[in-house]
Parts: structure tokens; C-alpha cells; sequence
């Protein structure tokens, strides 16, 4: 391999690097925190035209996470379209990742009462954030070699695990030991947190933007063609998708038990912060053993696949997690959190990495990149959904327990849809597609 080429995979490497300090630090940790401290306590009022009800300041920051995500689905066909339209890549990654930067930064300036604000700059540097992970995704064409795109893919991640933890513990010392760097107060050293993400995003997506070398494409199409096809392939995709019966079940329980999953994630520490009323190192100190944990995790469930077979280590997984929410549900000690993140940390990883491959043997090679990309197209779409569950739950029981709870709902249907998929049949099918 030249130069050249290790330079532009090195460079590719390097956002996973910078943008993970966002989805550590601001989605899943420090802000959701953050969050329910500058909100009002007695709840908060919310009108639309003649409808008035009052909501808790989690289940806000839940339907901030699910608005967000629906900003992001509505344009994810065209986005797709656009990277695979190919010369502009590394141009919409730029204007993605630097807008999440900025947004991130701008954290800085929400003090106590300034909810609105931190929602409507998360719903920003969120949709920088999901944006230009799309542009990335599209460039490892670019930079990979024939037959290594895994190895330079599992660069990416290693990278994403490296900067993101690295950004979090720095955050971490910041807000649990402001007076080591000068900083007048834990608030003020959550608030410098947010700038710290937006400096890091920007620092370290730089090697990205000079050394990834694009392909350069002859003829661009039109904007107004790339709407218009986006959509439709789209919709021809689902059509193709549906001709594959296993591959149309799993796909279904994906969307669903993985919206459990990623709701999980991101309400995990508003609902003990909440519940518990855990102090903020705490909540850091559990999400730091979670990524601990997470690396063997993967591991052991990678050895469990190979064993029982994906689709039983999958559902063993699935089993867990929804232990983990009714764990969640009757929680009441600090110890239990710890305990409870320890098992977060073991199938998190797992099941994620499981579930990627099984698709994987489901769908026809020939149709790979076709088919992951309605993936992702289809998973922003129902993402939404879990985060809503839990904020109405929360809102019309008052309790957070209740919310918690909802989420079972998402893994007790995944794994029944996962029980009825037959993977030695969807794999003879997609064999089948791929031979004639």
C-alpha cells in the first residue's frame, strides 16, 4: 500500500476519532444530566394551539431525542443518495461534522431555565452528527482497498472507542474536580465539557478533511433528480426486500427490539439520575464501566454465536435485556446501578455486532450495499418510537419506573418476531438470488 493510500485511511480513521466525543459526552451522558438540572422541577408546560399538558423535564428530553431523530429519517433517502452520487462526499461530511461541532460548542452558553435552548441545540448538532456519519460510511469506498474494507472499517471503530472515551474522561476530571483546572464550579465544568466536544470534533476532523482522497466522478446528477430517485429507490428496495420472507421478519424485529435498545442507551442516565437521585460522578463512573465491559462483552457473545449460532446467541442476548429493564424497573440502590450498567456493558456490544452479521447472511451479496443502506435509512425511521413510549409512559403515570418499564414491550416483540425467522432458509434464498 502507498503512502498516499495509508494516509487517506488514517485520515478516514481520524473522524470516528473526533466525532464519537459527541455521542459520549453530550447524547449519553453529561447532558441528559445537564439537562434535568436546568429544567424546572415542577414540570414544565407545553401548548399546542388549544392542547396544554405538562410534561417532566425526562420525558422532554426524551421527546428532544425522538423530534430529533425524526428531523433526521425525513432526509435520510436523499443524504444516501447523495453520498452514493459520489465527488461531494467529503464536501456534505465537512458541513455535517462542522455544523455537530459548532452546535456541540454552543452547549456552553445554556445555564439553569435554558431547556429550550439545549434541545434545539442538540436537535442541530444531532443531525450533524447522523449526517455526516453517512458521508464517512460513503467514503470508505473510497479509501479502502479491495478486500479491506472490515480491517479499515474496524480502524474507524477502534478510533470512534479511543477518542470518544478519551474526550469523556477528560470531561469527567473536569466536572468532578473543577478546581484542577481552574474552573469556578461543577457546573461550570459541565458546561465547558460541551465546548471541550465541539473544539475536539472540529481539531480532529481536520486530518479527515486533508488527507481522504475521493474519487472523482464525471458527471453529477441533478438535485432535483437526486430527491426524486432517493425516494424511489427506496421504495424499490422495500419491494425487493419483501420478495425475501426470513430477511423481511428479521428486518422487522431489528427495527424493533433495536429501538429498545438504543432507547435504553440514552434514557439509562436521566432514569437514574431521576429514580435514584445518583450524583453526576456516579452516573459517569457506571457509564465508564459500561465501555470497560462492552470490549469483552462483544468478544464472549462473538464466541457464543459461534457455538449456538447467531440466532440463539442473539436471543440469549435479547433475554438479557429485557432482565435489565425489569432489573431497571425495581432498582433502588447505587450498588444495583453498578450492577445493572455491568450487564448493560456485557451484551451491549454483543448484540449489536450480532445482529449486523445475521442481516448480513440474510440478504444477497449482490445487493449488499443496497440493502444495508435501507437499514439505515429504515432503523432513523423507527428509532423515534422508543424514546416517545417512554416519555408518555412517564408523563401519564408520573414515574419514571413506569417508562422504564414500557421498553420490555420492545424486546419481548423483537425476540418473538426473531423466533419465527428461519436463517438456514433466508440464506438458501439470498444464495439463490445471488446464483440466478
Amino acid at each position: 500500500m502507498d503512502p498516499r493510500s495509508r494516509r487517506s485511511i488514517l485520515g478516514w480513521a481520524f473522524y470516528d476519532f473526533a466525532e464519537s466525543a459527541f455521542a459520549t459526552s453530550i447524547l449519553v451522558a453529561i447532558l441528559p444530566v445537564y439537562y434535568l438540572s436546568i429544567a424546572p422541577q415542577g414540570g414544565i408546560v407545553v401548548s399546542f394551539g388549544p392542547i396544554r399538558f405538562t410534561t417532566a423535564a425526562s420525558s422532554l428530553w426524551a421527546y428532544t431525542i425522538s423530534f430529533s431523530t425524526m428531523l433526521i429519517a425525513l432526509p435520510s433517502p436523499v443524504l444516501g443518495a447523495l453520498a452514493d452520487s459520489g465527488g461531494r462526499r467529503k464536501l456534505f461530511l465537512g458541513v455535517f461534522g462542522y455544523t455537530g461541532a459548532l452546535f456541540s460548542a454552543l452547549l456552553v452558553f445554556v445555564g439553569t431555565g435554558d431547556y429550550l435552548l439545549a434541545s434545539g441545540l442538540f436537535c442541530v448538532a444531532n443531525i450533524g452528527s447522523v449526517g455526516s456519519s453517512t458521508f464517512l460510511n460513503a467514503l470508505l469506498l473510497d479509501v479502502a482497498p479491495p478486500g479491506k474494507m472490515d480491517s479499515v472499517s474496524g480502524k474507524g471503530f477502534a478510533a470512534g472507542y479511543l477518542g470518544g472515551g478519551t474526550v469523556f474522561v477528560i470531561n469527567l476530571l473536569m466536572i468532578s474536580h473543577p478546581e484542577w483546572f481552574g474552573i469556578p464550579s461543577q457546573e461550570w465544568g459541565i458546561r465547558l465539557s460541551f465546548l471541550v466536544v465541539g473544539l475536539w470534533w472540529a481539531l480532529f476532523s481536520i486530518p479527515t478533511m486533508l488527507w481522504v482522497r475521493e474519487r472523482p466522478r464525471e458527471e453529477r446528477t441533478h438535485g432535483s433528480r437526486i430527491v426524486r430517485d432517493a425516494f424511489r429507490t427506496t421504495w424499490m428496495t422495500l419491494r425487493r426486500i419483501t420478495r425475501f420472507r426470513d430477511l423481511s421478519l428479521y428486518l422487522l424485529a431489528f427495527l424493533v427490539f433495536n429501538d429498545g435498545i438504543q432507547t435504553v442507551i440514552v434514557m439509562a442516565v436521566p432514569y437514574a439520575k431521576e429514580t435514584l437521585r445518583l450524583d453526576t460522578t456516579t452516573l459517569m463512573g457506571v457509564l465508564v464501566l459500561i465501555q470497560a465491559i462492552g470490549i469483552p462483552g462483544s468478544l464472549f457473545f462473538g464466541w457464543v454465536a459461534e457455538r449456538l449460532g447467531s440466532k440463539r446467541a442473539l436471543l440469549i442476548s435479547l433475554t438479557i435485556w429485557s432482565g435489565v429493564v425489569i432489573m431497571a424497573w425495581r432498582i433502588a440502590s447505587a450498588v444495583e446501578f453498578w450492577v445493572l450498567g455491568a450487564c448493560v456493558g456485557l451484551v451491549l456490544g454483543g448484540s449489536q455486532a450480532i445482529s449486523r452479521s445475521l442481516y448480513g447472511a440474510l440478504i444477497p451479496q449482490s445487493r449488499a450495499a443496497e440493502f444495508y443502506g435501507f437499514l439505515a435509512v429504515s432503523s432513523r425511521f423507527s428509532s423515534f418510537l422508543g424514546p416517545l413510549v417512554f416519555g408518555l409512559a412517564r408523563d401519564i403515570t408520573g414515574s419514571m419506573r413506569a417508562g422504564i418499564l414500557a421498553l420490555i414491550v420492545f424486546f419481548v416483540v423483537g425476540s418473538a418476531l426473531l423466533l419465527v425467522v428461519n436463517v438456514g432458509r433466508g440464506a438458501a434464498r439470498a444464495r439463490e438470488e445471488d446464483a440466478g
